[in-house]
């Protein structure tokens, strides 16, 4: 089964329980001072590492602070454009400031698509909750986890700097009414066709 190559193995900063010396206020205002050209250019910044932050991503796309729901959704944009991956850990950045941020699941949500085309010549596009919109294709790959208990599928689709949404339900059920099986390196697989790529999501043996 093709899989999508992980980011670099980097080594993050170990977590301690040492707060942040700088708060969400201060990422923002930070962030304020940016030219508003453009999405954030994370990958060019490597400020130092300023403790952790009592912020938390839930498996539902649902940010927290200090154990709130943030309901301002340009805040939960904003804070979103200026996430980093490092190893297994997720980070806040701005030229100045890396805050560490707790993730439950992915740090997106999938919440639609929509289709274009059919069969192999049909392309995927998703958008996040947060307003990422990503075509499904070879850097955007769609992948299928699945609980090794319950057997219950996770679905995921790549966004940016090997961070991925998890697609929510309702999309994945849309998602699967698209599918079709293919061979994958001799054996069958049922998946989803997008931009010229076939995904696959699971052996067609194990299809109810």
């Amino acid at each position: 089964m093709p899989t999508r190559p992980e980011p670099p193995d980097q080594k993050p900063p170990h977590p301690t329980d040492e707060p942040a010396t700088v708060s969400a206020e201060g990422l923002s205002a930070s962030l304020a001072a940016l030219p508003k050209k453009g999405p954030p250019p994370v990958h060019l910044w490597n400020p130092p590492y300023c403790g952790e932050i009592d912020m938390r991503i839930a498996r539902d796309g649902t940010w927290f602070h200090d154990g709130t729901p943030i309901g301002r959704a340009p805040m939960v944009k904003l804070f979103s454009s200026i996430l980093k991956r490092e190893g297994d850990r997720y980070f806040l950045v701005t030229p100045v400031e890396k805050v560490g941020i707790q993730v439950e699941d992915a740090p997106f949500l999938a919440v639609d698509f929509t289709a274009k085309g059919s069969g192999r010549s049909q392309c995927l596009t998703f958008t996040t909750k947060t307003e990422d919109v990503v075509l499904a294709d070879t850097a955007h790959a769609i992948r299928v986890a699945r609980d090794a208990t319950s057997d219950e599928p996770a679905p995921y689709i790549h966004i940016r700097a090997g961070m991925e949404a998890l697609i929510d339900r309702k999309t994945f059920y849309r998602l699967v009414d698209l599918g079709m099986q293919e061979d994958v390196d001799g054996t069958p697989w049922f998946g989803v066709w997008s931009a010229g790529v076939f995904f696959p999501m699971i052996p067609s043996a194990d299809l109810p």
